[in-house]
């Protein structure tokens, strides 16, 4: 009796677990007319199987001749042979490069007229005005020149800091400056003589355009107006960022 009933629910849990499975749809198998007896031979003769498959009623029926099918179109072969042979030499194929960058996102703490503080090049520890955001993603910032001797300059979001302090600079035009205003013009390289070739050629200065002083004018009178209407901005600026004993960096609230 307990041997039943231990069948009994084996058979019950199988049945439950069958119906909790979804039946797995079989693709109906393809049966020949023509069983083959061995690979290759099949049990109905070519005749026997022209009656089977009824091809001569098809056939009485279109006027004693079978039905053709129009050949399906094959593809145009290209108009030109394939190489038997590959070049000797690469050849170079142009390379398309389809990426575009998407624009650099700015730091919370970094938005137009916020002062900054420079932490690398040749002014670091200065503090300038962020005026905008270049399309390279650079910024564009100015001392001004008149206040601390940095120019109009291109500067990397990663090695500046944000401040809390603000500058009016909604006087100041900066839709002219963007990066190909601060190109480098190619050098043109002088084939030397033989005279030359031995002498040690001499460092020429390098002069910097009208047009950009008169520019770093035009922004630095416009800025000097906001700074100089604000108490101690001046000073503030001018003052170069420095650490000294006994300071924690991660503890000041610039």
């Amino acid at each position: 009796m307990k041997k039943k009933l231990k069948l009994g629910f084996v058979a019950a849990s199988a049945s439950g677990s069958g119906a909790a499975m979804a039946p797995k749809q079989r693709t109906a198998r393809k049966v020949s007319q023509n069983p083959e007896l061995i690979r290759g031979i099949g049990k109905y003769s070519r005749s026997k199987m022209y009656h089977k498959r009824g091809l001569w009623a098809i056939k009485a029926k279109k006027g004693g001749v079978l039905p053709r099918h129009d050949p399906k179109p094959k593809p145009q072969a290209p108009s030109q042979k394939p190489a038997k042979f590959y070049l000797a030499d690469d050849v170079k194929k142009p390379f398309v490069n389809k990426h575009k960058p998407k624009p650099t996102k700015l730091r919370a703490s970094i938005t137009p007229r916020t002062v900054l503080i420079l932490l690398a090049g040749r002014f670091k520890g200065k503090r300038v005005v962020f005026l905008k955001q270049l399309p390279s993603g650079l910024l564009l910032v100015t001392g001004p020149f008149k206040i601390n001797g940095v120019p109009l300059r291109r500067v990397n979001q990663s090695y500046v800091i944000g401040t809390s302090t603000k500058v009016d600079v909604s006087g100041v035009n900066v839709d002219k400056f963007d990066d190909k205003y601060f190109a480098k013009e190619a050098k043109k390289k002088k084939k030397k003589e033989e005279g030359e070739f031995f002498e040690s050629e001499k460092e020429e200065k390098k002069v910097l355009p009208q047009e950009k002083k008169d520019n770093q004018k035009m922004v630095d009178s416009a800025l000097l107006k906001a700074i100089e209407s604000v108490p101690d901005l001046k000073a503030y600026i001018g003052a170069r960022f420095s650490l000294k004993q006994g300071m924690k960096p991660h503890e000041l609230v610039f």
